[in-house]
């Protein structure tokens, strides 16, 4: 009877976690954002004549996505979403006795604010004015500076290596830092404004990205290197930057991951390298010896799409690194005399010398080869 009752129990408790992981699964996904790499939109609704609209219905829609997020102007007409991810958006607003207006071709980058405001005019709630003009690029909601690299500066721009952190040098203020015993500067690290590579501030999707190992033994100052084609876009912002990124006093490289949306995407790649296809190096050319052993394949895919259309999506990816690389070289080998030896150890070695031997200041005899540490001093 005991058994049952814990057999029970067990059901009971299975039964609630999995209850309670569908729950979680069923949570608009408009709740789940919240982290720096995000940006936002603001904007303060008006009508005609210039005067705020208080109470008005403001709808943001993710066009990528179909997601929806609804919010209301206030006293002074203001509306703000935040946070929102990166993408391309439009902003609808309503009210009673005017007619609905949408600004359409919205764009977020990362850590963007952009500044929307909308003009209603009056009309019936049936009416739609659509505003397909894009807003200005000059952005005023705030003051850092940076400059935001985006999926197709990183897939068309040549990098060796496949590390996007190499494309942060082309902010301005920035320079590759003088190479060292670490490898940094092989691994991306850049000095920006002429601070020094350990004071930059790593985020992938707004978590922090730094290593914490001293002396940044593995070589990198960040953790997680993605697969160029899963990054999105990033950005780097290397003065008056938010106090929410805190932490460093040089450039603040904030990376955002590819998102799944309602239509299927993909790539798949490799990259191969071998002796065929590459020239002989200095020396091997020099020496007029053939190429060294060198077979590299480079290779991966990514993927995303929607698992539930306009609510749950997914995205992964995936890169592997195959290499095989010899060189020539050639050295010596044991004689047959050397081989045969009966010189087992450095004692038949020092034996062996006795009839040949030397002496010290002290008047001792050492037989030769014998490795004196400290040397022998002369009598006081």
């Amino acid at each position: 009877m005991a058994l049952d009752r814990n057999a029970r129990s067990w059901v009971r408790l299975f039964g609630c976690l999995t209850l309670a992981s569908m729950l979680f699964l069923l949570i608009p996904c408009q709740f789940a954002f919240g982290q720096v790499d995000e940006g936002s939109i603001t904007g303060t609704v008006q009508d005609q004549t210039g005067a705020v609209v208080p109470n008005a219905q403001v709808t943001l829609l993710n066009k990528d996505q179909g997601i929806t997020l609804q919010s209301k102007s206030n006293s002074n007409g203001a509306y703000t979403f935040s946070p929102v991810r990166i993408g391309h958006y439009s902003v609808s607003a309503t009210a009673k006795g005017f007619a609905k207006t949408t600004q359409e071709n919205l764009t977020v980058n990362v850590a963007q604010t952009l500044l929307i405001n909308i003009q209603l005019k009056p009309g019936a709630a049936t009416e739609t004015v659509e505003v397909t003009t894009a807003p200005p690029l000059l952005q005023t909601e705030e003051a850092s500076v940076g400059q935001v690299i985006n999926t197709e500066t990183v897939n068309n721009l040549p990098l060796n290596g496949r590390n996007f952190t190499f494309l942060a040098q082309l902010g301005a203020g920035m320079q590759t830092p003088q190479a060292d015993t670490r490898g940094n500067a092989a691994s991306g690290a850049f000095s920006a404004n002429g601070l020094r590579p350990a004071q930059n501030n790593y985020l992938l999707d707004g978590i922090d990205n730094n290593s914490d190992t001293v002396d940044f033994l593995n070589g990198t100052n960040f953790v997680i290197l993605p697969p160029v084609d899963a990054i999105e876009e990033f950005k780097v912002q290397t003065a008056d930057f938010s106090a929410e990124l805190g932490r460093s006093a040089g450039a603040v490289l904030n990376a955002t991951i590819k998102s799944g949306t309602n239509k299927f995407h993909g790539t798949a790649w490799e990259f191969l390298r071998n002796r065929v296809l590459d020239s002989a190096d200095w020396f091997e050319d020099y020496h007029s010896i053939p190429k060294g052993t060198l077979v590299m394949n480079q290779f991966g895919v990514s993927a995303g799409g929607p698992i539930i259309k306009n609510k749950m999506f997914i995205f992964g990816d995936y890169e592997g690194l195959r290499r095989v690389q010899g060189s020539v070289a050639t050295g010596g080998v044991p004689s047959a005399d050397e081989a045969n030896s009966v010189f087992t150890n450095l004692y038949d070695l020092v034996a062996a010398q006795a009839g040949s031997s030397q002496t010290d200041a002290l008047g001792r005899i050492i037989p030769k080869g014998t490795i004196l540490d400290p040397p022998p001093l002369a009598p006081l």
